[in-house]
């Protein structure tokens, strides 16, 4: 069975990412992709999060950066 991780989770493995920081992607929708177990309780896949991850890696600062 695949892992899941909290949001609390996920911040650990991101540097720089806070439980706000995820909140704030959901709601704009460019979020990484989750799951939403009860109406108060979110979780992610941790291959969805290295997906995410892998999705933005650079080889260039010249590349367009998001935020």
């Amino acid at each position: 069975m695949e892992k899941y991780l909290s949001p609390q989770e996920v911040t650990e493995l991101i540097p720089g990412m806070t439980v706000q920081l995820l909140n704030q992607m959901r709601f704009r929708g460019d979020s990484i992709p989750y799951v939403r177990v009860s109406p108060r309780k979110i979780v992610y896949r941790l291959s969805a999060v290295e997906e995410f991850l892998a999705s933005k890696e650079q080889t260039s600062t010249r590349q367009n950066v998001s935020a």
